[in-house]
């Protein structure tokens, strides 16, 4: 159970990844970060980030890329909340697939449906 505290402190997190992710992608044309959820662990060490990647053909590169640059992604998140945390968590990144999983979801409901196996019965006079 995610106590007051470890939530307050992974909406901050997640305010500020996604500020700079804005700032980072503004740069690059076509290509948009957003971060849709941040866990963080009981003890504040660790903060897991899950991102969601548009477009989702070049998510494991940019993914990866934020990955290399992770030491400074913290950097710039430890600027932006150091008058409220001590120390900044250590970030790991993971990539947020819901949205294509929604997406594949809609695409087989919007296919041919299923035919029924019982034909439709006619009332009887």
């Amino acid at each position: 159970m995610e106590g007051k505290r470890q939530a307050k402190i992974a909406r901050l997190i997640q305010r500020e990844l996604s500020e700079i992710f804005r700032r980072q992608t503004a740069k690059t044309a076509g290509t948009l970060v957003s971060v849709s959820a941040v866990r963080v662990s009981p003890d504040l060490s660790i903060a897991k980030a899950y991102l969601s990647i548009f477009p989702s053909q070049r998510a494991s590169e940019i993914l990866d890329n934020i990955r290399r640059q992770s030491k400074t992604v913290r950097y710039e998140l430890a600027q932006a909340v150091k008058q409220v945390l001590r120390k900044c968590p250590d970030l790991q990144f993971y990539l947020d697939d819901s949205l294509d999983y929604i997406e594949n979801i809609d695409r087989l409901l919007a296919s041919d449906p299923p035919s029924d196996s019982k034909p439709e019965t006619e009332t009887e006079e």
